[in-house]
């Protein structure tokens, strides 16, 4: 477990994906006032050997991508940023059992207590034998989920219900990968109804879950319903365009109940067009916050980036890069283990 206080020694910080979050990261680090990125992992050929600043449209570092892993950690990090679109479990133990701490997006790790037992066993040993910690965040979940929660809850003494309505065009924020065969957008209808997105639906419970807890209110049980729209043209995501009548927006509402009570819930509006075949309220990117209880409050977040694709493109994804880079330090200094947002101090950026 690496200590370092924000007047110690500075920290050294390897990032692990660069996809259209982790370039954001990269950006972020590059220049970070008490962090040196020493490495960069890829895991394409052609981004092997090509210089940090040029992958992320910053000047030349002198520090070149690789897909070698091994060579990555020969270099001591204190912490990789892990954001690759697909978790590996043996990379993941490896890296943690090297010393080197993770500050991840992945959602495997929000709630150590929802884990599949044989993962988190798995984890907690590399963790034990690297005296290391790794912790999950983002924005959704993670920052809407966790973070925001807490000083909203802190005006209550009594709550009845919390819904997080998200909004989200998500063509700026996610690679084509990730829109196509992890999201499922371009889907036939009878596909996209038929498959089981369980990990990333649950995975919100589990991240409500972890603020559940803290608050005194353990989730008995969480409810998951789902629902889609179809284009009603072709629409252009990255590169792929795809068919009119394919699947263009989704709404999953998972929702915590404690003694048979819904407490804290989360509502996804997804979508990569507006023109769809479904009569859904979707507002601008951003979330709707609702507290019912005995200090009730409706809180609206919008992004006032407007609607250029290069700029959306720029500051979108670092939504869900930027807190995974602050939160870095912190989870440096935490005891080893996976730990969650309840058990780190408040996560402050550094600037200067």
């Amino acid at each position: 477990m690496a200590q370092h206080s924000k007047n110690g020694p500075r920290l050294r910080v390897v990032q692990w994906a660069t996809g259209t979050v982790g370039t954001s990261a990269l950006r972020a680090l590059i220049g970070h006032p008490e962090m040196d990125l020493v490495g960069v992992r890829v895991f394409s050929e052609g981004k092997d050997g090509i210089d940090a600043g040029e992958l992320c449209g910053l000047p030349m570092t002198g520090i070149a991508a690789t897909r070698d892993s091994d060579a990555l950690l020969a270099l001591k990090p204190d912490c990789v940023i892990y954001m690759p679109d697909r978790t590996d479990v043996d990379e993941v133990c490896k890296i943690l059992a090297s010393g080197a701490n993770i500050s991840t997006t992945r959602a495997e790790f929000f709630n150590p207590a929802e884990m599949e037992p044989d993962l988190r066993g798995r984890v907690e040993a590399a963790c034990r034998e690297g005296n290391s910690s790794i912790h999950a965040s983002g924005s959704s979940p993670g920052f809407i989920t966790e973070a925001l929660l807490p000083p909203l809850l802190s005006l209550q003494r009594q709550l009845d219900l919390i819904t997080i309505d998200e909004f989200a065009d998500c063509v700026d924020t996610c690679s084509e990968d990730m829109l196509l065969n992890i999201m499922g957008f371009g889907a036939a209808p009878e596909v996209f109804a038929a498959t089981e997105f369980t990990e990333r639906d649950t995975v919100f419970g589990h991240s409500l879950g972890v603020i559940a807890n803290a608050i005194g209110l353990p989730f008995d049980k969480v409810e998951v319903t789902s629902e889609f729209a179809r284009t009603l043209k072709p629409v252009k995501l990255h590169k792929t365009t795809i068919a009119a009548g394919s699947v263009g927006g989704q709404r999953h509402t998972v929702t915590g109940l404690h003694r048979g009570r819904p407490v804290l819930r989360f509502r996804s509006n997804w979508f990569v067009t507006t023109d769809l075949d479904a009569a859904w309220e979707l507002r601008d990117d951003g979330w709707r916050v609702t507290v019912e209880g005995d200090t009730p409050l409706d809180i609206t977040i919008r992004f006032p980036i407007g609607s250029d694709p290069e700029t959306r493109g720029r500051i979108m994804p670092n939504l869900t890069a930027h807190r995974p880079v602050n939160a870095v330090a912190a989870i440096c200094a935490a005891d080893p283990g996976i730990v969650t947002s309840a058990d780190l101090p408040q996560i402050f950026p550094r600037f200067g």
